[in-house]
């Protein structure tokens, strides 16, 4: 896609984002993009930062690693995947903010890691709405408990608020109890516990606009912006620099050298 191109589909993204806001008497200028790039190239964190996004996403740890040194310097960069414990360290080296902190252990392992490299990681709750054993997060009724823990023994970390995802549907509006429960709930620990939350990282593709107008302020996409991810194969470095099949693939955290499918 070029340049040009892709503005011309950002523009039509965010007069999406503009009329689901004037629906629901929102501006604009509250909702962020999030460009999440996983299995692309670094080139689509360019286009994306030249076109006017801040804020790239990825998955997975290993892949942001090798992405992050090969792409234009200035994005910043959100973990948005599920984070395992033996990768803290790894993460807080390069995410500016991680959306996927599902449990209170999760969130002393980041606390103790900062501290000791003295990181201030900005930090959002997962939380599974749906109740889908297949996705992560915490249980809404955990969050409270979860809040509070983050405010009285890490410091380090700053909770700026709550992330989830909507079950898969072809209809978007399949999604808006899932992100209308995840904004009441925040309302309601802002009002219990007196702590500000003001993001709500809820949002993809496919339903962007339904988060919108129910409070997102920050939608995760990808596939709108950045056309279907590549198919990629298996390939793993040999002497000489060239590619060999049988070692992981980009998306698992192996680097740029993948083999994309015809």
């Amino acid at each position: 896609m070029s340049q040009r191109d892709f503005s011309e589909v950002l523009a039509e993204v965010r007069g999406r984002i503009s009329a689901a806001c004037e629906r629901c008497g929102r501006s604009a200028d509250d909702v962020r993009i999030l460009a999440v790039t996983k299995t692309h190239g670094a080139e689509v964190v360019e286009e994306a930062w030249r076109a006017g996004l801040s804020v790239v996403g990825e998955n997975k740890v290993q892949e942001a690693a090798w992405k992050k040194a090969a792409s234009v310097s200035g994005p910043e960069w959100h973990l948005i995947g599920h984070l395992q414990s033996n990768k803290v360290r790894q993460a807080l080296g390069i995410f500016d903010c991680i959306h996927s902190v599902d449990s209170a252990k999760l969130a002393d392992r980041i606390e103790s890691i900062a501290d000791e490299i003295g990181a201030s990681p900005r930090v959002l709750l997962e939380v599974n709405v749906s109740g889908e054993s297949s996705k992560s997060g915490m249980k809404p009724e955990e969050a409270p408990v979860v809040v509070r823990h983050i405010m009285e023994n890490c410091p380090r970390l700053t909770l700026e608020g709550l992330m989830t995802m909507a079950p898969f549907s072809e209809n978007p509006e399949d999604s808006r109890p899932h992100f209308r429960r995840l904004r009441e709930l925040r309302d309601s620990l802002e009002r219990e516990l007196g702590v500000g939350l003001p993001v709500l990282s809820m949002g993809m593709s496919g339903d962007y606009e339904v988060a919108v107008e129910e409070g997102s302020t920050c939608v995760r996409l990808g596939t709108v912006l950045f056309g279907d991810r590549p198919r990629i194969k298996p390939v793993r470095a040999v002497s000489g620099g060239d590619c060999a099949e049988g070692a992981l693939d980009s998306y698992s955290g192996a680097g740029p050298t993948v083999r994309i499918l015809d």
